[in-house]
This record gives C-alpha cells, structure tokens and sequence, in this order.
C-alpha cells in the first residue's frame, strides 16, 4: 500500500466517524439538526476524496472525468432541488426515490466491476460474492422503490395490487435470481448469468410490492431502505471501498432497526407486510366511506369547539397524517400559541407512525416552532390523557382507534393514542371515511366525541378566530 491510499484510507475513516457522531446526535430532536450537518460533512469529505483519488490513479483520463463531473453535477443538481422542493408530507416518497437512485447506482457499480474483468479469468469468491448480491439486492430496491414511491404518491393506487399466480410468479423470479446468481459466481465471468440476475430481481422487486397495502407502504420504504444501505457495502467491498462499506452498514443497519420499530407500532410483522394485503390506500368505497351511519354523529361548530378550549385547563392534541397533507402545522401551532397564553396546558401526542413515518410528525411540528417539550410520545401522552379536559383529535384515524385493544380487526393490539380516556374529544375530519386500515372508528360515535367536519388548515384558522373572540371577552 502507497503512502498515497494509506492517507484515502484515513480520511474514509475520519468521514466514518462523522457518520457515526452525526448518526448518534440524530437521536435527540435538540441535536437533530447539527447531526445531519456533521454527517453530511462526512459524506462531502469522502465524496472529494473520492475524486482526487480517481484523478490521480487515472492519470487524467477526460472521458472518466468527464462522466464524473456530469454524474456529479446532475445529482446533485437533484438533489438539492428536490430536497428544497419537496412538501413534508412528501418525504416518505422522496426517501423512497433515493432509495431506488442508491441501490440502482451500487448494483451498477457492481455489474460495471463485473464487466471489467477479463471473460477467461475467474473471479474470486471475495470479489463475486459481493458483486451478484449488489446486483441482487441493489435492482430489488431499485424497483421495490419506485414502486412504493408510485403507491404514496398516488400514482400507483395505494390498495394492495394482486393478479392470479402473483406469488408463484415472484417466487418464481426469485428462485431464479438466486440460481442464476449462484452459478455466476463459479467459472469465468458470465455476463449472460449476471443479466438474468438483474431482470429477476427487478421482476421481483415489483412483485414484492405491489401486494403491499397504503398502511404498510412507509414500512416497505424503511425496508427498502435497509436493503440500500446493504447494496451500497457490497459495491463497497466489490471495488475495496472502506466509506461505502462503512456508510452502507449503518444506512443497513438504521434501515431495519427502523422498520422494526414501525412494524411494532403498527402491530405486525416484517413477514406479514411483505406478504401484503393490508390497507386501503386511495381506495374511495372502503367499508363505511360513503354509507356511515351518521345518526350517532354529534357535529360541532367552529364556536362550539372554541368554547371547550378556552375553559379547558389540559388539552392534547393529537395530530395526523390529515394535519400533514393539509400542511397545518403552523395553524395548530398558533391556537396552541394562543390557549397557551390564555393559561390552558397544551401538550401534542405524537404517535410513532403520525404523519406516515416515525419522526416526520416532530419534524413537521418544529417546523412551526413548536417547542420540542411540548411534544409527547406514546407512552407519556397516554399517561396524561387520563387528565386531560380535551383531546383535540386533528386529522387522525387509526392511531387512536379504540378496536386496537379488541381482537378480530386490522388494527388489533396496534399501539394506540388513548383520546378516548380523555373526558372530551374534538375531533377536526373531512369526512367519516376510515384511515388505511379501511375499518370504522368507534371514537367517533363515542357520546362525548364530537365531529368537527373541516379541512384541517381551514378548521384550525376557524377555530382559532373562534378562540379569540372568547379569550379577549
């Protein structure tokens, strides 16, 4: 090893470890911010030295560094627009996109080093494991991504898709994808094999997910996301990378931990959501859409609601994915500016999976400056709705759906937000249609529940003014 690789692999070990400090300082909502800097820091340190060691290991060659810049400029020329672009609610499809341009980029790397070495010279198992699992792995995610992204974006329905011999069809490309990548991993390089590989894992990919369900399409997304970061350390060691190899396990790592933990908030099983089959999606005639008994509905007004806040003295509220696509953070965040100032505790019950994915609601929240004290989890909010005078209930469904803790429905033993322990409910919905799980909620009709049927931006402005009128009385 040269004087020159031994200080690239120095330096890949110094953006390691901002990776892992700013991966490590995610953790707190407080340090969130500062962790994502120093880690993106690390990244533009490997990044920089990865060029400069291709400039000099190449002698110049203009070809190369032509497709470099170009590469180069026009991701990140996507990059920062789509990430400046993108609307909170979007960012579980947007996580997905990158998801299929990372695991697409390392099996291309991986198939690249493939094509390199000489067609009469076997490769070693060190270097051909690696490269058919990247092609494996990375054009599963590439296509399970797009697919997902599809289905939260609206363009795929988000119901579970299903076609006669679906499964034996994906376990069909599976088993082949499998076979073909064990026999390209003996004898001389086989580019025939390694093309059968990447067809059926693509094949794959997107027969893996299109079964999946709206409710567990944020699952996949992590899943997915797993799946890249474990792509990305097999291009690592197929081309003897250390900061992809590194990089790659944590984004692996984090990645399943992540989808373990939305797994248990939704109550189900890494099996049973690949398998599919569960949720809604998009769907407008699931049960209860447009036939709710409405006669056990009690409908309030902006006033109505008004009242009850500003001679409330503990108030949750409890925000959902209707709050994030109605973009009313800041809405909420100033009637609870104004209850607050008029002496009423406000705190907001943050459900793992509020806002379609763990972290997104907090995010969401502090983007309108809302204090990170005033945030509960779970835990902490269910032990304060037993106190408090009313749970306002904004754009949410199945996270506070009391059938959580009967048996025999979709949202059976979920983790749920209890606002029905709460001695009032103010719920802020469009319509009686059931969320993702697609079954009725019994908060609804509960006698001290009351309906609020407004857009949530629109609702939260009204009931704001409402509230003004009451306080400044």
């Amino acid at each position: 090893m040269s004087i020159f690789e031994f200080v690239v692999g120095v330096i890949y070990l110094a953006s390691a470890a901002l990776f892992v400090v700013g991966l490590h300082m995610m953790r707190a909502p407080s340090t969130a911010r500062r962790g994502n800097l120093i880690s993106a820091g690390g990244m533009i340190v490997a990044v920089l030295t990865t060029i400069v060691f291709v400039l000099i290991s190449t002698g110049g060659n203009w070809i190369g560094w032509s497709v470099l810049v170009v590469g180069a400029a026009v991701g990140a020329a996507f990059g920062i627009v789509q990430a400046r672009r993108v609307k909170m609610t979007a960012i579980p499809q947007l996580v997905s996109i990158f998801n299929a341009v990372g695991g697409g980029a390392a099996a291309a790397v991986a198939f690249a080093d493939f094509v390199a070495h000489s067609p009469r010279t076997p490769v070693e198992l060190t270097v051909s494991i690696p490269i058919v699992l990247d092609v494996l792995i990375g054009s599963v995610t590439f296509a399970g991504s797009v697919i997902a992204a599809g289905k939260l974006q609206g363009i795929i329905p988000g119901k579970p898709l299903t076609f006669p011999g679906a499964r034996a069809l994906n376990v069909l490309a599976a088993v082949v994808a499998v076979g073909a990548g064990v026999l390209a991993l003996f004898g001389p390089p086989n580019l025939l094999l390694l093309l059968v590989v990447l067809v059926a894992s693509l094949v794959f990919g997107v027969l893996m997910v299109l079964p999946i369900g709206g409710a567990d399409a944020p699952v996949i997304v992590s899943l997915l996301n797993a799946f890249t970061g474990l792509a990305v350390a097999m291009a690592g060691f197929a081309i003897n990378n250390q900061a992809l190899i590194i990089a790659g396990a944590l984004v692996g790592a984090a990645g399943t931990i992540l989808t373990l933990q939305m797994a248990k908030a939704m109550n189900r099983s890494v099996g049973a959501i690949v398998l599919g089959g569960f949720g809604t999606g998009d769907t407008q005639t699931a049960a209860g859409s447009d036939t709710e008994d409405l006669t056990n509905i009690r409908e309030l007004t902006a006033d109505d609601v008004a009242i009850q806040l500003a001679y409330a003295q503990h108030v949750l509220i409890v925000p959902g994915y209707g709050l994030a696509a109605a973009q009313a953070q800041h809405e909420v965040a100033e009637l609870a500016k104004l209850l607050i100032a008029h002496g009423v505790d406000v705190k907001y019950a943050i459900h793992p999976v509020a806002g379609r994915m763990p972290g997104h609601m907090n995010v969401l929240l502090a983007e309108a400056n809302v204090p990170y004290d005033q945030m509960l989890q779970i835990d902490e909010a269910n032990a304060a709705f037993d106190n408090c005078d009313v749970a306002l209930v904004v754009g949410a469904n199945d996270v506070c759906n009391p059938d959580a803790r009967k048996p025999g429905n979709a949202v059976s033993g979920m983790p749920i937000l209890n606002a029905d322990h709460a001695k009032s409910v103010v719920v802020i919905k469009r319509s009686m249609r059931p969320g993702y799980a697609g079954i009725s909620n019994p908060l609804f009709t509960d006698p001290k529940t009351g309906m609020f049927f407004a857009d949530a931006k629109q609702g939260l402005a009204d009931i704001t003014t409402a509230v003004k009128e009451y306080v400044t009385a």
